[in-house]
């Protein structure tokens, strides 16, 4: 009967810290959502509501955001300067930001570039050039090419700090524990109720190091939206699956004919120059690879001339034609 009694007691125990949990991170996504709301439009494709912002005028220029991010991250610097001779649109990738996470649960590249493709060409961009920062950078190769496939490659890319190569090794810890559904059904309540605001940043200082973080970027960036339990299952499927699928792509780089200009830091920890930018700049037919020394993974915000002259460099290789500056 004791045994009985601790079995109950154990399991209403449970029982309540599950629904305290649930509670807690309900009520944190709706504070996050009420704080930080939609800042662009929406265009819904094939089903899927997807968020964007557009500046400027001039050719079409395409931002993709990296893992755990939203476009909110181009919109501290990087899209105001390219908007004053570009029309700039940053979509939120499926499941990031604003926009709805895939009906189908698919994590592939592909599945989310035909989402992106048909919402850029429902809004009306005309054969947009691409910028893609470190997951970013794989999901705008995807699209090269799928575009090219179907002979409508994109004029150019800029891949920042980009995850192209398969890497050696593993991922850190908390994307092996995540790598089941079911262990993302358990661990992202938890983490999206308890994770504390001191810890985000400090994962923050470390995907900027060895820069510093702009001042003002977590309340910008709206840290609170990325630890969603949906946002973060979503991440976390991706990420996973990026090993295998980068791995796929990689022989298919050396087709890919079009302007490319890489630009990479030769201080980054997160995803490591001699891995991914040096070797793929190989593979690419015309690729130019400038290395930013001493910086770290987020160049288009500390090295922000570097990455807007790259974006001249490849609009210039393309044959486009920017808008002309205001005095």
């Amino acid at each position: 009967m004791t045994s009985l009694r601790s079995a109950l007691s154990l399991g209403l125990a449970v029982s309540a810290f599950a629904a305290a949990t649930l509670w807690r991170a309900s009520a944190r996504e709706a504070r996050a959502e009420a704080a930080q709301p939609p800042t662009g439009r929406f265009v819904t494709v094939a089903g899927q509501r997807v968020h964007y912002v557009t500046r400027g005028a001039g050719p079409d220029l395409v931002l993709i955001h990296g893992a755990s991010g939203s476009l909110r991250d181009f919109g501290f610097g990087l899209m105001e300067a390219l908007a004053t001779r570009y029309r700039v649109t940053a979509f939120d990738r499926p499941g990031f930001g604003h926009s709805a996470p895939l009906a189908s649960g698919d994590a592939r590249l592909a599945a989310q570039v035909a989402v992106l493709r048909a919402a850029a060409e429902a809004i009306g961009l005309e054969r947009p050039m691409l910028l893609g920062q470190s997951y970013g950078g794989a999901v705008a190769l995807a699209w090269a090419l799928q575009g090219a496939a179907l002979q409508a490659p994109p004029p150019a890319l800029v891949l920042v700090s980009a995850a192209t190569m398969p890497w050696p090794g593993t991922l850190d810890p908390w994307y092996r524990l995540n790598e089941t559904a079911a262990a993302r059904a358990v661990l992202t309540p938890l983490a999206s109720a308890y994770v504390p605001r001191r810890h985000l940043e400090r994962v923050i200082a470390g995907i900027f190091a060895p820069d510093p973080v702009p001042e003002g970027y977590a309340e910008v960036f709206a840290t609170p939206l990325t630890t969603r339990r949906a946002t973060l299952r979503v991440n976390l499927a991706q990420v996973n699956a990026l090993r295998a699928e980068v791995l796929a792509m990689e022989p298919l780089y050396a087709g890919l004919a079009l302007p490319v200009e890489l630009i990479h830091g030769d201080a980054d920890p997160i995803v490591p120059l001699h891995i991914h930018s040096e070797p793929l700049s190989r593979r690419l037919p015309d690729a130019a690879l400038t290395v930013i020394t001493g910086a770290g993974h987020m160049p288009h915000h500390a090295h922000l001339a570097e990455v807007t002259a790259a974006v001249d460099r490849a609009a210039a290789r393309a044959g486009l034609h920017p808008a002309p500056q205001s005095p």
